[in-house]
């Protein structure tokens, strides 16, 4: 077991707000890929279709250290597992009705595994199943978004499914990465498991708390640079 000590102020300090999502590229980049996103809107109104915004990642055993709340002279202590290289993964859609007057989240999580373009291309079925009309998915130009298993299954949910790329090396327009930061910085910071099984089960337990709540997920769209429809800014 390895003990890591959470330092703290003389008396008691407040824990710090979740971070941000990193904010990348030029003002006139965001810009014009804002513009092609909102086409990406419009075309999923025009289809009467949801509109669904994809992204992974992943969550080691290490705690993320952050300061919180101590007695004075009773610094608190973590006990972590030393060298296992132990995560669980998480895949998540965040989507928006073809009424665009509600969001959802759907996300699915791997206990030491990640996810390759089977397995997303498993998720993206269940997502289909999940949600009834025609669905268009953004998403990056990562490896786990291409191939054969994307394809066939593009192919097989013919005309129901659609895929649209983010440009390049633009993660502020996707609503699902500020999620990551709320889980990481806010939801698990300083939380030690004992194993991945019950890392998953907090990741779970903490993402099926949101998964239907509008005003945290209106927030996590807002968190981006993604236009939100008109209809849900009130």
């Amino acid at each position: 077991m390895v003990s890591l000590p959470l330092v703290a102020e003389p008396w008691a300090v407040a824990a710090e707000a979740p971070a941000s999502t990193a904010r990348t590229g030029s003002r006139r980049d965001r810009r014009l890929a804002g513009h092609g996103m909102a086409s990406d809107q419009k075309k999923a109104r025009r289809r009467h279709a949801y509109l669904v915004l994809i992204d992974e990642s992943g969550l080691l055993m290490a705690p993320l250290v952050r300061r919180t709340w101590a007695w004075r002279g009773r610094t608190p202590i973590l006990q972590q597992r030393g060298k296992h290289r132990e995560k669980v993964s998480v895949a998540a859609a965040l989507w928006l009705s073809p009424d665009r007057e509600r969001l959802g989240l759907f996300f699915q999580t791997l206990v030491n595994g990640y996810f390759n373009n089977e397995r997303i291309a498993a998720f993206l079925e269940k997502l289909m199943r999940e949600l009834p009309e025609r669905l268009i998915v953004v998403w990056d130009g990562g490896p786990m978004h291409k191939g054969n298993p994307i394809s066939e299954q593009v192919e097989r949910f013919s005309p129901r499914l659609s895929l649209e790329r983010l440009p390049p090396y633009a993660p502020m327009l996707n609503p699902v990465e500020p999620v990551w930061s709320w889980l990481k910085y806010s939801r698990l910071c300083n939380f030690a498991p004992v194993d991945a099984h019950q890392l998953n089960q907090a990741v779970r337990g903490h993402m099926n708390n949101i998964c239907h709540e509008q005003e945290a997920l209106r927030n996590f769209w807002h968190a981006s640079d993604l236009p939100l429809p008109r209809t849900l800014l009130s």
